[in-house]
């Protein structure tokens, strides 16, 4: 794998991290702009609100812009959206802040996961991208507890201060480690969104926005009911918590090289999974250790199917993936307002802390349902196996000279 994954990861990492850091420091962040925890609640909202824009918006805006500079410019604004957010004076402009924060979210990963794919053998690039992920789920590992432990320690914006440092370290990695890679001739906003004009992209995305609504579902709700269901003390829910980014880290690992040699059985395969484990976290709940295995399998399976829907747009948008790889983050992220909405409806209706649970497993069955007919509308249940993605696109782009290989540390395929 080359050394330029590793510059994309850093980024992955950066925004992992400022995406969740927020709720673990609501209280303080309340008390710093005078407001109520609830009304703190609404800046993560913000955040999701910029990522659902952003990413279509700025892919659009860029889209004739070369790969490596519009990374380096969404990075810059990711640095400064964080710095905003740490030096925000009062609520409405810290809420505005996150806003610009989450702008350039889907737009880093979508133009990434692009970038990713094409440093790399065709045959690896699913792998490529499933590498870049892992910064995603190392930061709910280490990232959100140490900007958590950060921020309770010295106050909630130094927490968004060391966010603005990992990205301008994500900034010279970039810069170093990324070759550049030329847009295809006739590139542009036009360009990209005809190829997502096409009803395969939208089974796509209305896979991912039902299939991961049924693990957020679940997630928004993971720590009342570990209290008051499993009976865990409030104080163990940060390990719990990095037992999820575990069972993240590890999903992302499986689904590379599977998402390679079979990609929609591997997509089918993890959302039967998450609807089975969801289904049995609604009674392995009421004890520890099944509690536990549940969430590390949760953890796992939400990742795992991240990587074969990311490849699946990017294949079906063709010569213009880097749209449709954006638009993939604004539908996890409708999912996750989507699932928490509806987790909440159930337990308002007096339903119970644990029926969440069911609602996600009925979530991932639905998005199953959902990506088996894209799959027979591709012409066959499992047709269309190895993710050969963006390599027609890359080739129509201009291949990257020999010198910019050997930056980007890898062999030209023969």
């Amino acid at each position: 794998m080359p050394l330029a994954l590793l510059a994309l990861s850093v980024v992955a990492f950066g925004i992992g991290t400022t995406e969740f850091v927020s709720m673990g420091l609501l209280p303080q962040i309340a008390d710093g702009v005078g407001v109520s925890v609830p009304q703190a609640g609404n800046l993560i909202s913000a955040y999701a609100l910029g990522v659902v824009v952003g990413a279509p918006l700025l892919t659009g805006l860029g889209a004739k812009i070369p790969h490596k500079k519009l990374l380096l410019l969404l990075a810059g604004l990711f640095v400064v959206g964080n710095v905003a957010s740490a030096l925000a004076p009062g609520f409405g402009t810290l809420f505005a802040a996150r806003v610009l924060a989450g702008l350039p979210h889907g737009a880093l990963f979508g133009v990434g996961a692009v970038v990713a794919s094409r440093l790399v053998a065709p045959e690896r690039a699913a792998r490529a991208v499933s590498t870049m992920f892992l910064g995603l789920t190392v930061a709910n590992i280490v990232g959100v507890p140490a900007g958590t432990a950060l921020g309770q320690q010295f106050g909630w914006r130094s927490a968004y201060l060391a966010v603005a440092v990992i990205g301008l370290i994500a900034l010279a990695a970039l810069a170093r480690l990324v070759p550049h890679q030329p847009r295809a001739e006739g590139a542009g906003i036009r360009h990209e969104l005809k190829a997502m004009g096409n009803r395969h992209i939208a089974i796509g995305l209305a896979t991912a926005v039902v299939g991961f609504g049924g693990c957020f579902a679940v997630y928004s709700y993971l720590v009342p009911m570990l209290t008051e269901v499993t009976g865990m003390a409030s104080s163990s829910t940060t390990l719990v918590l990095a037992l999820y980014g575990v069972g993240m880290t590890l999903g992302t690992l499986l689904a590379g090289p599977m998402t390679d040699r079979a990609l929609r059985p591997t997509l089918y395969g993890g959302l039967a999974v998450m609807a089975v484990v969801l289904f049995a976290f609604y009674f392995a709940v009421q004890h520890t250790v099944t509690a536990l295995v549940c969430v590390l399998l949760i953890g796992a399976m939400g990742s795992f199917i991240t990587t074969p829907v990311q490849m699946l747009l990017m294949a079906k948008a063709e010569q213009a993936p880097t749209m449709a790889a954006a638009s993939n983050h604004s539908a996890f992220n409708l999912a996750n307002a989507g699932g928490a909405w509806l987790g909440g409806l159930v337990i308002s209706a007096g339903w119970g802390w644990a029926s969440p649970a069911l609602v996600g497993a009925s979530l991932a069955a639905v998005g199953l349902g959902l990506a088996v007919v894209g799959g027979v509308m591709d012409g066959g249940f499992g047709r269309g196996k190895r993710s050969t993605v963006v390599a027609g696109a890359a080739a129509k782009a201009g291949a990257m000279d020999e010198a910019e290989v050997q930056a980007a540390g890898v062999e030209r395929a023969g």
